[in-house]
């Protein structure tokens, strides 16, 4: 039998992204097709590749050997595809771009249509971006972390700010009380006994935030756990509960009273988003035309 190389791509995006939902997102494909595709490469080589905890695929011995292995065969076939995938129509210039999930559904997704060159989306973990920028495997990034590779350079041009927001229905009149009077253990006790949604793989922003307004980790479990932080807005649309998220994914629901800031923080938290790119590049009109959309809607 000839294992499927998909198999292979699946198991590195498993592996890179540390959750099902996640290579899912990268892949554009469905979470079910990752996980048939993961249980028949597990099936035919007979091991059992990651160990499934809690909202997080842990690697075995057995995984990470195989990750090694094929890490530079299939990082190659990408690099392959990529250069060598053209319009059957047109010479168009194709350029590959990597960011989150969140930022490409917000801001570039309506604009794909307009573009006068091909595009190929990347998502992921920053620190892998930085290293396929680096390897020439993408062409820009949007990232709010800069990377130490010498051959790369960042361009600052916006700023997404961390904050509470609750569904337009929620009642937050005693939590402002308590925050108003400086109770900051109650204030914390009391959003801990409320409806709180969060994303399958990623919490740093509620982690951060957490720590930094009260100098604890946050130890209870969000009641409803959804694919991306797209997916928390609408839930949260006219409806009742809290999130911790970047203020600019849901800029059109708060002018739209849909959801309402709760709280930026006693201290606030920024984070400065960056265009990363290589220093010597030939897709410099199409990088521009890019960096424009973005510049647009955080102008």
């Amino acid at each position: 039998m000839i294992v499927n190389l998909e198999w292979f791509r699946t198991f590195k995006a498993i592996y890179e992204t540390g959750s099902l939902t996640a290579a899912a997102q990268t892949l554009y494909i469905s979470q079910p097709g990752v996980s048939l595709h993961l249980n028949s490469l597990e099936a035919h080589t007979g091991y059992k590749l990651f160990d499934r905890a809690a909202r997080k695929m842990v690697p075995t011995e057995r995984g990470k050997l195989m990750y090694n292995y094929i890490l530079e065969p299939i990082s190659k076939l990408e690099a392959a595809e990529q250069q060598f995938n053209k319009s059957s129509k047109t010479d168009k210039a194709t350029i590959s771009i990597g960011m989150c999930f969140e930022t490409f559904q917000f801001t570039l997704e309506p604009h794909m249509s307009t573009l006068p060159f091909n595009v190929i989306i990347k998502f992921g973990e920053y620190v892998q971006m930085q290293q396929d920028l680096d390897k020439g495997l993408l062409d820009l990034i949007i990232t709010p972390q800069k990377g130490t590779q010498t051959n790369l350079e960042y361009q600052p041009f916006s700023k997404e700010r961390i904050v509470l927001i609750g569904g337009a229905k929620s009642d937050s009149n005693v939590f402002n009380n308590l925050v108003t009077e400086g109770k900051s253990s109650d204030a914390e006790a009391w959003l801990k006994q409320q409806i709180w949604y969060s994303t399958a793989a990623d919490m740093e922003h509620l982690k951060k935030f957490w720590y930094l307004n009260f100098n604890t980790h946050p130890d209870f479990k969000p009641n409803y756990i959804v694919p991306n932080i797209c997916s928390i807005v609408r839930c949260l649309s006219d409806g009742i509960g809290f999130s911790v998220i970047p203020d600019f994914l849901c800029r059109n629901e708060l002018e739209q009273g849909k959801v309402k800031l709760v709280w930026e923080g006693k201290k606030v938290m920024e984070n400065t988003l960056y265009f990363g790119t290589r220093k010597k590049t030939i897709y410099t009109n199409e990088i521009n035309r890019i960096k424009q959309i973005f510049e647009s809607q955080n102008g």
